[in-house]
């Protein structure tokens, strides 16, 4: 499990630098036309002078813009290479073991991975339909469809 999230953590570290390295492309990219666009313009030689060393300054910008996201990146990939074995799997953050087949939720204490009740691996509570309606009936009091009868769709006629 751990040799996949350090896995995990590289090629996500890969992504995030071929992604810095593309934006500083565009970068130095955007920085040759705009000076082009510049000495196209220009009159005299110091223009001209100005404008390559605006692209030369911008280029060098990205260049290091690069090299900061690429030592971010290795730091994130280390810090999620060091952090393995002790997840947290709760709402509230606090480090636990995993919850495996029970549900999670956002309720307070609930999904911290102590169960409420007794649990056996395996087995889901049910409930019938149609009770703790709250009125203190079931709602198959109020169903007319439900029970036998001539005409309309019915559950069969053994359910009243």
């Amino acid at each position: 499990m751990e040799t996949v999230k350090n896995a995990a953590a590289s090629i996500k570290e890969t992504a995030a630098n071929i992604g810095a390295a593309n934006k500083s492309g565009m970068e130095k990219t955007k920085a040759i036309l705009q000076e082009k666009g510049e000495k196209m313009t220009a009159h005299d030689p110091t223009q001209k002078q100005l404008a390559t060393e605006k692209k030369e300054s911008r280029i060098n910008e990205a260049e290091y813009e690069k090299q900061v996201a690429r030592e971010q990146n290795a730091t994130q990939r280390q810090a999620a290479e060091a952090t393995t074995g002790t997840q947290s799997y709760s709402t509230t953050g606090a480090t636990g073991e995993p919850m495996g087949g029970h549900q999670m939720s956002a309720l307070p204490g609930h999904g911290t991975g102590v169960p409420a009740g007794n649990v056996v691996e395996g087995v889901i509570k049910s409930h019938p339909i149609g009770t703790n309606t709250g009125t203190g009936t079931t709602l198959a009091d109020h169903n007319l469809k439900s029970g036998g009868g001539a005409g309309g769709y019915t559950t069969g006629g053994a359910y009243r």
